[in-house]
């Protein structure tokens, strides 16, 4: 044993009595502090370099027909671990993440009554801290209830927070920039766009949290590894003291989560440091989530995708094959057709060519099937059988034709949120998929879940999207899920787990107020803290006027920023979102997208600040190229980036995509301007941002 670890065994043996515990980071800058309070309740502190993170806050869970673990504890043993490790991922933002933390395992007991046992893991990282807590096996502890949980995080200061409600069923709002003291004035004002079925509970917001401390210090809460328990918002106590709680979704009874004993919770994880790149770079998520379970991962392929999908958001075509003139018939065949069905034959093959000819590997195809004229907001069961085609979908004839091109069509399944229904058409539907050439599924849950009582982000439909994955992977299909729960890093543990939705996405630039100049600014920050968003970038035609000389909706990006985000909004499926002919108008600045990677060696977050900009360096996974992306919100910027993170002695020709002199995303969003020049690890390149906008750059090794 290494001396240092002898000595903490020590301390930690000799503060067992008096119910006191402490540990810290591998790097020495992170304290965590566990005590017993006079009344049994466990509490935790954590503080940065002497300075507090966060003040004595509570743990404990509750559970049906007990007392529970909140009061009336006592330590009963301490265990503690050191790891220091690497692993590889089957994708991702890194080739190889280091895992590395010291962890600290306190064994409780209930004083009186059953004398149940509950453990709580802390494991703290450089980046932050990880703890969950953990049910042993134990004869009065089987098949058990969770009614509450009562874990704090004690901020102690009226932090600055980017945050959206804590609404159980959507996660598809704008976020606000606020204090944490003017969250429960502002919260149910934000909800009135998205449903008036919006229910959450008053203060609260939703995971991930990011915020920002007068002092200059980023904090980010989530959780990591959510499995058989329901999502964490948290609940902001402002007056008093900024005491966010844990807030669980709770299913049609009021209860959390069904457990059987040994079980545990999802990991509750804070980021903290006093940079913001920092917390972007943090992997404590990932690593805090098992390994990879699959096998045989070489059939999961990272790619880009074009598909028959934007062009109904903006009006020109329909999902549905006959439109509401029909929408009582019963049958497909006697479906009368309205001329705009956009997931046609010919159609189709318009896209698989267009992929084919420009290196793009799939085609995602909306509305083929049968049920888009009676699906929305019915609530019932039943409306779509995911294996009958629209008349005019022929689908043997094009899994032929895009077999012939080289390009995979890619599946897509709405439920409408009939979840019983889809649970029972699952394999059927995935032997469809294989038997026709499909090895990729876009889920969706668009509506109220069917069970009643259910609700998106309740423990019983976060078990359902993993079902989903499950089984997915046994017909080796990869699932992009969404109006799905927020991602945790289970894309480690089930890497066909490719991307979710989970937020407020780009289509909501053609048909609503949009998203702001900043709102690609904080996603980094928030939703893509646990894993990949499809975000469907790359609209080049920006404003909706386009299609309908009425519209007055438009993209809230310059061009150049839509090609920056393949670079800042992670995925390792980016779809090319935009219509074939607006690329076709534009093909120096396609380019980009042609040739941007999507799967990574390694990530550099070369400046960042949540809320106004962002730039990120990628070097694209087993090859040599590096990739640039710098995007800013409403405000102009200029900025100088260093190249010192490219290796020595090799020189590249740095392509660069940035917005023209007079761009603006509100006024002329399409001016971008295409410049190269030579560079080295010496090399500095010049930013100019225009507002809304962003650079795209291409390092190309030589």
């Amino acid at each position: 044993m290494k001396p240092f670890l002898l000595a903490f065994f020590v301390i930690l043996s000799l503060f067992t009595y008096s119910q006191d515990y402490s540990i810290t980071s591998p790097d020495h800058r992170l304290n965590l502090r566990f005590s017993i309070s006079k009344e049994g309740t466990p509490v935790y502190e954590l503080q940065l370099g002497g300075k507090t993170v966060m003040g004595k806050s509570r743990l404990g869970i509750s559970i049906k027909d007990d007392p529970g673990f909140s009061k009336g504890l006592v330590v009963t043993g301490v265990d503690s671990s050191y790891k220091d490790g690497n692993w590889n991922t089957v994708w991702g933002e890194e080739k190889t993440i280091r895992n590395n933390y010291k962890e600290l395992s306190v064994n409780l007991r209930q004083i009186s009554g059953k004398k149940l046992q509950m453990r709580i893991v802390f494991r703290l990282f450089n980046a932050g801290l990880g703890f969950r807590y953990e049910f042993p096996a134990q004869p009065s502890l089987q098949y058990f209830i969770v009614t509450d949980e009562f874990t704090q995080f004690n901020l102690g200061a009226d932090h600055k927070a980017f945050w959206i409600p804590g609404d159980y069923d959507t996660n598809e709002y704008p976020y606000t920039e606020s204090r944490l003291s003017e969250v429960d004035a502002m919260a149910r004002g934000n909800a009135t766009e998205i449903s008036t079925r919006t229910v959450f509970a008053k203060n609260g917001v939703q995971t991930p949290l990011m915020m920002k401390s007068a002092s200059g210090l980023y904090f980010n809460i989530h959780e990591a590894a959510l499995r058989e328990y329901p999502a964490m918002d948290l609940l902001v106590d402002a007056p008093g003291g900024f005491i966010l709680t844990t807030k669980l979704v709770p299913d049609a009874f009021g209860n959390k989560a069904y457990k059987k004993a040994p079980s545990q919770t999802p990991w509750r994880v804070v980021n903290v440091s006093d940079k913001a790149t920092d917390i972007l770079a943090s992997r404590i998520i990932l690593n805090l989530n098992e390994p990879c379970v699959i096998a045989n991962t070489s059939w999961i392929k990272p790619q880009k995708f074009v598909g028959v999908w934007w062009e109904m958001h903006v009006g020109k075509a329909t999902w549905d094959y006959a439109g509401t003139q029909s929408a009582s018939t019963a049958l497909a065949y006697e479906l009368k057709p309205t001329g705009k069905h956009g997931a046609n034959t010919a159609n189709v093959k318009r896209y698989i060519d267009f992929a084919a000819k420009n290196g793009i590997d799939g085609v995602l195809v909306e509305g083929w099937n049968t049920g888009w004229e009676d699906w929305f907001g019915k609530w019932k069961e039943d409306v779509f059988d995911f294996v009958t085609p629209y008349p005019d979908f022929n689908v043997s004839e094009l899994h032929e034709y895009a077999k012939s091109k080289g390009v995979k069509i890619i599946m897509h399944h709405e439920t409408s949120g009939a979840v019983t229904s889809y649970e029972r058409w699952m394999d059927t539907a995935f032997r469809f998929m294989k038997n026709n050439g499909y090895d990729a599924v876009k889920t969706g849950y668009v509506g109220r879940i069917i069970p009643r009582g259910e609700w998106h982000d309740g423990a019983w439909m976060v078990e359902h999207y993993l079902r989903v994955v499950k089984k997915a992977a046994s017909y080796q299909i990869m699932v992009d899920a969404h109006e799905s729960v927020r991602l945790t890093g289970l894309q480690r543990t089930y890497p066909n787990w490719m991307a979710s939705e989970a937020a407020r996405g780009n289509e909501f630039n053609a048909w609503s107020i949009g998203n702001p100049p900043a709102h690609e600014t904080i996603l980094p920050f928030t939703r893509l803290m646990g894993g990949p968003m499809d975000y469907t970038p790359g609209i080049f035609e920006t404003q909706m006027k386009i299609y309908d000389s009425a519209k007055k909706e438009m993209v809230h990006t310059t061009l150049a920023k839509q090609l920056a985000l393949y670079v800042t909004m992670y995925s390792p499926i980016q779809m090319a979102a935009d219509l074939p002919e607006n690329y076709e108008r534009y093909p120096d600045a396609f380019q980009f997208i042609k040739d941007v990677a999507v799967d990574w060696d390694s990530t550099v977050y070369l400046a960042a600040e949540p809320g106004d900009y962002l730039t990120i360096a990628r070097k694209k996974r087993n090859g040599a190229d590096w990739f640039i992306g710098a995007i800013t919100d409403e405000n102009p910027r200029s900025s100088a980036i260093k190249l010192d993170f490219l290796p020595t002695g090799k020189n590249y020709e740095a392509i660069i995509y940035q917005d023209g002199k007079n761009a603006n995303w509100e006024t002329n969003p399409k001016e971008y301007q295409i410049s190269r020049q030579k560079v080295n690890r010496a090399s500095v390149i010049q930013l100019r941002l225009a507002p809304g906008g962003g650079t795209a750059i291409q390092l190309k090794a030589l």
